[in-house]
């Protein structure tokens, strides 16, 4: 009995540590990956910005074939445990490679598909059966990822140097490989077991391919506002408020602790509330942040309004993904579009940041544009979802 308890207990511990695990991944590769290029193959400002631009256009494409590759299998645990491979490979070919072209080789061929393996995690999810409200609350173990992740990284770099961070990588690399490899055994004891085959829950919504169409796009300016965010605030803070830029870091950190506590009460409210009205909530609650962001005056205020950046984020994280699940039939393919929106959407904050420090209002011209971002984001994702059809809200436990 007690060993039965035990191996139950660390089964309902594979899914989450495979998340914490995958996001910590690439929370402290990501960051640091401007700095280990200067500082490992002496690239300048121009070169990190183009070797950033391949990277991410090869992460956008495999964004979207690998999920759907996995989709046509019905497999996604595989792919998975492919990407952990791709990631020790990474890891020692920036190790070895002393030359820049070769460790942009290495980036496209190895770092662009490893780059998948947390959507491949939220789509075997929702193949298994996992609604909103389950995806919600694992969409948060990977926030708290996002918090370790970058002190992680700065500690390693500090101590050690930044070559320090691929052994590192390295390690997780290997700890993805094991926890995938659990998921795998799982999932081939309770096939011999005869248990029935899951399959993803019946909460589909109906939208033609120009509703998703609209969705996504909704969401490439959804997330450009909040990535308008990330870039901006050290310059806001300094240049505008004209505080300490610590005081930007603490802003972010605030709004990073708080989005871990609203994904899981979105997780509890995704069973009461339709998706189309947590989202308007959280645009709703972004306009607002955006609106006094521009007019803060000191660090208290700064701080204070984090909280409403926190819910924001959150439903564009949590809900955002669980609704694209919902919207496109294909597990691998939803998770790989939604991501992909971030992806755009950071494109998109350029523009918005320069408009920010070409005007007589600085940086908080930025969050007006940003604001008009999220009104008119949630207006595409309205259009979209009004006129779809949905199964009525049904309880967490039955999604």
């Amino acid at each position: 009995m007690t060993g039965s308890a035990t191996g139950s207990a660390r089964g309902r511990l594979l899914v989450p540590g495979s998340a914490l695990l995958w996001g910590l991944q690439f929370a402290v590769l990501v960051p640091a990956l401007a700095l280990l290029l200067v500082s490992l193959y002496d690239a300048t400002p121009a070169e990190v910005g183009w070797v950033l631009a391949v990277y991410n256009g090869a992460g956008f494409v495999a964004a979207l074939v690998v999920p759907s590759w996995a989709d046509r299998r019905g497999d996604y645990l595989v792919p998975m445990l492919g990407c952990a491979v791709l990631t020790l490979l990474l890891a020692g070919a920036l190790w070895s490679v002393t030359a820049l072209p070769l460790a942009v080789v290495a980036l496209v061929v190895f770092g662009a598909p490893a780059g998948v393996g947390v959507s491949l995690l939220f789509a075997h999810l929702r193949h298994e059966g996992a609604g909103t409200p389950e995806v919600t609350r694992v969409r948060a173990v990977v926030s708290f990822a996002w918090i370790a992740g970058p002190p992680l990284a700065t500690f390693l770099i500090a101590s050690a140097g930044a070559r320090a961070l691929l052994p590192a990588l390295a390690v997780l690399a290997v700890l993805n490989g094991v926890t995938t490899l659990g998921l795998l055994a799982r999932r081939r004891r309770n096939a011999q077991s005869g248990g029935a085959t899951p399959g993803p829950p019946d909460d589909a919504i109906s939208v033609s391919r120009a509703g998703v169409l609209l969705v996504a796009l909704g969401f490439v300016l959804l997330q450009a506002a909040n990535a308008t965010v990330v870039s901006v605030m050290a310059l806001f803070t300094t240049r505008d408020l004209g505080i300490d830029v610590v005081w930007s870091g603490v802003a972010l950190g605030v709004a990073a602790a708080a989005e871990i506590p609203a994904l899981l009460a979105l997780g509890r409210l995704g069973g009461r509330f339709s998706d189309l009205a947590l989202v308007v909530s959280g645009s709703v609650v972004g306009v607002a942040y955006f609106l006094l962001m521009a007019v803060v005056t000191g660090p208290v205020g700064l701080v204070a309004v984090q909280l409403l950046n926190a819910w924001s984020f959150a439903v564009i994280a949590g809900t955002g993904l669980g609704l694209f699940q919902r919207i496109v039939a294909r597990p691998g393919l939803a998770s790989g579009l939604y991501a992909n929106t971030r992806r755009l959407g950071g494109v998109v904050s350029g523009p918005v940041i320069g408009l920010g420090g070409a005007t007589a209002l600085g940086y908080g011209a930025a969050f007006l544009v940003c604001a008009a971002l999220t009104a008119v984001g949630l207006l595409l994702v309205v259009v979209a979802l009004r006129a779809a059809r949905a199964p009525a809200p049904v309880s967490a436990g039955a999604r």
